[in-house]
């Protein structure tokens, strides 16, 4: 069933969507027996304001916290009870790979952005893409998405990451230092804010393309104002990987 985009208000008493309907708590229960399914949780935001309130309230968050528990604890660990971005904008970068577009970020590659099933998200591996004096911050990132046999640009991978508490980072503060512009045109595809690129700043360490087994010069990422980091990369031939990805641990 589809289900058409209403814009009510969320809590006055003529607001139809109101009367009658579930409280909070029972809602609640019928989404925690399915577990947080963020198909279900996106279809019931486009009811109306009032379901889409709560969405971000509560559900998205308890998509997150199932999703990726201790990763959740540690984003939420310096005392926030929030997240950089909000909840829904951290959900669909669990499960979403962003691609791109021509002309878009990354120039001249078009792949559309789609779900993922399950994705990993490493802090040992976002340490690889912070410059030395910036590695007391905290980074998440993704193994690669990899599309494969895309023509002159080879394999393609797309990355994905979030900063803990970026407003105090010290990659914030070398962005701003080094008068880094923002993007002119493009946003975040996960919260749609502002977006910094870590390659036009000379912040992409070498180490990078160690982690992800890719190019040394054909890696670029971006980072956003609330803390998401997108990026694409060109990966090596498998034997080239296991190479470099030995030479990186020796």
């Amino acid at each position: 069933m589809i289900i058409t985009k209403q814009y009510r208000c969320i809590h006055s008493a003529s607001c139809l969507c109101t009367k009658g309907h579930l409280s909070e708590e029972v809602i609640f229960l019928v989404f925690q027996r399915l577990k947080w399914n963020p198909k279900a949780v996106a279809t019931l935001s486009c009811v109306c304001k009032w379901f889409d309130d709560l969405a971000k309230r509560v559900f998205w968050k308890e998509f997150c916290k199932t999703r990726a528990p201790k990763m959740m604890l540690d984003l939420q660990s310096s005392g926030s009870h929030s997240v950089d971005g909000n909840w829904r904008a951290l959900g669909k970068l669990l499960i979403y790979c962003s691609g791109c577009k021509k002309g878009g970020l990354f120039n001249n590659i078009h792949i559309p952005g789609h779900f993922v099933y399950r994705t990993r998200f490493s802090r040992t591996s976002g340490k690889s893409f912070l410059l030395p004096q910036c590695r007391t911050d905290v980074l998440y990132v993704s193994d690669p998405c990899e599309h494969l046999d895309q023509g002159d640009e080879g394999d393609i991978g797309f990355f994905r990451g979030i900063f803990k508490s970026f407003g105090t980072s010290k990659v914030r503060k070398m962005l701003i230092k080094r008068e880094a512009q923002l993007h002119p045109t493009e946003a975040c595809p996960y919260c749609k804010a502002k977006l910094w690129s870590m390659l036009q700043a000379k912040m992409v360490p070498a180490s990078a393309s160690c982690r992800l087994g890719a190019y040394e010069d054909a890696i670029e990422y971006y980072v956003c104002l609330n803390g998401h980091v997108l990026g694409i990369c060109t990966l090596l031939p498998l034997s080239d990987s296991e190479e470099a990805s030995e030479h990186s641990d020796a």
